[in-house]
């Protein structure tokens, strides 16, 4: 056994997406709540076990979750507002998914939660919603044997397996929450700290009387800049949680970058150990060894928590003897940076290499997903513990795997490189400016005041996904398939004509995802056939594998937005997916800079967008919901990610005439901190989510005057509900008021292809309804 070895977190989804298909039957009403949580226990059990039997002797517990971690924080706390709550004032399990989904509760229409980017992840989270009178108590869902982090921590047990319990920390908590009912409608979450820690200690004192050791207290917030008020309450916080269980050790953790200026902090609470992500942040060791007091044992982030590239074992293992030499063997533990949450979950369930799809042998080598993760702190830890002859096999494999990577001639391509070194500044410039150009569009397009449009896709129905599946199986040909995909994009055109959109869209049913399609027709790129992640709820998406350098065979969408052209007068959009967010979104090489490879995407773009424009194709949407995913955690380090991010989308849309409008979309962010990046994009208009969030993010644009079109997002396409038009009219009339009604759009928050077509249409006629209504009072 690899007694330094420690996991954080395991993804939840299961190798072969189980969770997934069991909450989505459980949603359609295919199976019952109870066959649900049967499923969840059993993929939990399998979990553990195959992490003890991969030699990690600190298991998780708790990291587990039907649907988001920070959702169910607030569940045991007690604190899901109390519009999600039974009669009896409990949280069941219908409340719980009315919080994360929207839907009906109790035969009332309901609204979702807020959702958001899980730090600069492509995993979202429910964001919390606070009163500033909120009452917390340790708390159970209607049902439960206990408190979530009890009920798991006791399965695991009964299982065999004894865990480590993690639990996200007070502070993060409270900081990643929206308080609501101050004088200002604001306030900040950090005034509730004394309430919530007694449910905190509560809990932590449970644990201990169930015979947990240690728990894991996750402050990732600790990675971002922190003010005096925020410092002053983890100082407070974790002398609290220290009394309440004192045998228990408590565990530190923070991860998606460096400590820093926090690192003080961190070294001076009163906790047994302290996690550091030395992925993200490798040069902070040095400062910690000389901060660490005698009584903390340090936990390693060795293995990428967030990548797939295989590790360099030689290398953890003089990074890891540098700290055991320091502190001894007894206080260092092997971890992965962070939760391996953000892998796929093994590597051995990939199917062998076909037409566009699947990961061939020369690459396999050198990839690591969740599985292999254990593998390699169980090897790294054993090694610590018996020599390196205990594993010269996986030592001297990992070291060939890496010299293979770096030696491969697929790995580099000239002709990429001398184009980079040939384009300069001048292709990132527009002809014209805005102004000049939004006269060129309406002489080309005659648009109403609020033009209505939808963001790309449409509803990917059982009949599509099993027709594409089946072309790449090759049980139905390409003549066949392509048959099939003209009739789909010609029932969408006059599905859309006859709702009455403005602008339309071919409904993008040839795609299987906006990053993985793209993926699939770029050189220096693979993907998997299996390589899961999950996003939010069961909302699973498969990352390219960025491994070499990029560039385009061959135009990619043009086909079929020409097509569906053809098939009206009305304007059609080209969609496409920006470099930034191809770039974030995919597993990324690292052995060169993300700047270096995302202008190669961008490059690979600026050649559709110009094929698109001489097919005639007049609006073109390139997609960035991944901007503000994309920054940077530590402020220090935003203006060189935001000056390469804007060069990137810039060259990737200012080759085109005046008459092209160009399009982007975002999502689920905070804006604030990018709002000018967004608008030296110089996009001609510009999507975001605003229907959840209840029109708040649009403050951020018209406070900061933002000189092109918006299109308000007026229908949260996230949640199973149909919102009426008098509830899209209010969200537009929001709007209206800050800001002016020549430069706004009318759409949806973001793509169709999870909904279904009955409530896309009756949602999309309320749409078009809303924008007549709304035009008229004009």
């Amino acid at each position: 056994m690899a007694r330094l070895a420690s996991n954080l977190g395991f993804p939840r989804m299961g190798a072969q997406r189980e969770l997934k298909r069991a909450l989505e039957r459980h949603w359609r009403g295919d199976a019952t709540q109870e066959e649900l949580l049967a499923g969840a226990a059993e993929l939990r059990r399998r979990h553990w076990a195959l992490q003890r039997d991969a030699g990690i002797e600190l298991i998780p517990s708790n990291d587990f979750s039907l649907y988001d971690h920070v959702l169910d924080t607030s569940v045991w706390l007690g604190a899901l507002p109390e519009r999600y709550r039974t009669a009896e004032r409990g949280i069941d399990l219908a409340g719980y998914f009315a919080a994360a989904r929207g839907g009906r509760l109790d035969d009332t229409p309901i609204a979702a939660l807020e959702m958001t980017k899980w730090f600069d992840t492509n995993y979202h989270y429910i964001v919390p919603e606070l009163a500033v009178d909120q009452h917390f108590e340790l708390t159970s869902l209607i049902g439960a044997s206990a408190p979530k982090p009890l009920a798991e921590f006791a399965e695991a047990a009964a299982a065999g397996v004894h865990t480590r319990p993690v639990l996200l920390g007070p502070v993060s908590f409270l900081l990643l929450s929206k308080l609501y009912g101050a004088d200002d409608g604001r306030a900040d979450g950090l005034t509730l700290l004394g309430r919530v820690l007694p449910v905190y200690r509560e809990l932590i004192a449970a644990l201990a009387d169930a015979g947990a050791e240690s728990v894991q207290l996750d402050e990732p917030m600790l990675a971002t800049d922190l003010d005096d008020e925020a410092r002053d309450a983890y100082a407070g916080a974790y002398d609290s949680l220290r009394s309440a269980a004192p045998s228990l050790h408590l565990v530190l953790t923070s991860y998606f970058g460096p400590l820093r200026d926090n690192l003080t902090l961190a070294a001076s609470l009163p906790v047994d150990r302290l996690h550091l992500d030395l992925v993200e942040g490798p040069d902070q060791l040095d400062e910690v060894l000389g901060v660490i007091p005698d009584s903390m044992a340090l936990s390693l982030g060795l293995v990428d928590g967030r990548n797939v590239w295989r590790s360099d074992l030689v290398e953890k293992l003089t990074l890891a003897r540098r700290v055991v030499d320091a502190l001894g063997a007894d206080r260092v533990l092997i971890a992965p940076s962070c939760s391996l949450l953000h892998l796929p979950v093994d590597l051995e369930t990939e199917g062998p290499a076909g037409d566009h799809l699947g990961i061939d042998d020369e690459v396999r080598q050198w990839l690591a997903f969740a599985v292999q993760r254990l593998d390699e702190l169980a090897v790294i830890s054993t090694a610590l513990e018996l020599g390196d002859d205990a594993i010269a096999e996986q030592l001297n494999a990992s070291s060939s795997a890496a010299a293979a990577r770096r030696a491969s001639v697929r790995v580099h391509d000239p002709a990429v490189a001398r184009r980079l070194e040939a384009g300069g500044p001048e292709l990132e410039q527009r002809l014209s400016p805005y102004a000049a150009r939004r006269e060129a569009h309406r002489a080309r397009h005659a648009l109403p005041v609020l033009p209505t449009t939808t963001i790309g896709s449409f509803p990917q129905t059982p009949e599509i996904r099993k027709a594409r599946a089946a072309n790449r199986r090759g049980e139905l040909g390409d003549a066949e398939y392509h048959e099939l995909l003209e009739g789909w994009i010609t029932d969408v055109i006059r599905r859309q004509e006859e709702i009455g959109l403005d602008v339309l869209v071919h409904g993008e049913f040839e795609r299987n995802d906006m990053v993985e399609y793209f993926g699939e027709h770029l050189d220096g790129v693979v993907v998997s056939t299996n390589g899961w992640v999950q996003s939010y709820g069961s909302r699973c998406v498969k990352p390219p594998i960025i491994f070499g350098d990029i560039a385009r065979p061959a135009p990619m969408t043009v086909e079929w937005a020409t097509y569906a052209q053809s098939l009206t007068d009305r304007p059609v959009k080209g969609m496409l997916t920006g470099p930034v967010t191809i770039l974030k979104w995919s597993f990324v090489r690292d052995d060169q800079p993300r700047s270096v490879t995302c202008r190669q995407i961008a490059l690979a773009i600026r050649d559709e967008v110009g094929d698109l424009e001489k097919a005639g194709i007049g609006v073109i949407q390139i997609d960035e919901p991944a901007l503000r995913e994309g920054l940077p955690l530590n402020e220090a380090d935003r203006k060189e990610y935001l000056d390469w991010a804007v060069a990137a989308f810039r060259l990737a849309s200012s080759g085109v005439a005046d008459d092209v409008s160009i399009h982007t979309h975002m999502c689920y962010g905070e804006f604030s901190d990018v709002i000018e990046a967004i608008a030296a994009f110089d996009a001609d208009a510009i999507s975001i989510e605003t229907a959840r969030s209840n029109m708040e993010l649009l403050d951020e644009f018209a406070s900061y005057e933002y000189p092109n079109e918006i299109g308000p997002g007026v229908w949260d396409i996230h949640s199973p509900r149909i919102p009426d038009t008098e509830e899209m009219v209010q969200l537009l009339e929001s709007a209206m008021r800050v800001l002016p009604a020549d430069r706004v759009w009318v759409n949806p928050d973001c793509g169709l292809k999870t909904r279904g077509w009955v409530e896309t249409e009756a949602s999309l006629r309320h749409l078009v309804e809303a924008a007549r209504q709304v035009r008229a009072s004009l």
